[in-house]
């Protein structure tokens, strides 16, 4: 278990995660075989997961490295896919720019050993 003050995370990387994760209860389209490529049971259960794994995040509480992962992987097509994710729309719907969100993403990727 870890928290991202272990891992070195700095608020705004914290902040592109949860924006990540918020992205698909909003415009991007989760299925059921997305969910489970994921890591969760279903799409039912990436909902549930990533809300808890939210506000974890959140309260700065430590998780488990299959969380840390599911969410990285969850943010990385929010943030890069356009058939899936929010894609060309990341920047309108997180209010982070692409170039900014890039920068904020490869430091996570560095930092969460997967």
């Amino acid at each position: 278990m870890a928290s991202a003050e272990d891992l070195g995370l700095i608020e705004d990387e914290v902040q592109l995660v949860l924006a990540g994760l918020r992205e698909w209860g909003g415009p991007v389209h989760l299925t059921e075989t997305l969910a489970r490529a994921f890591g969760f049971a279903g799409a039912t259960d990436f909902f549930e997961q990533s809300r808890r794994i939210r506000e974890s995040l959140e309260r700065g509480a430590a998780l488990p490295p299959t969380d840390w992962r599911r969410a990285l992987l969850a943010t990385e097509v929010a943030f890069a896919s356009d058939v899936v994710g929010s894609g060309v729309d990341w920047e309108t719907t997180t209010g982070v720019p692409d170039a900014v969100a890039l920068t904020l993403l490869r430091s996570v990727q560095r930092k969460i050993r997967h």
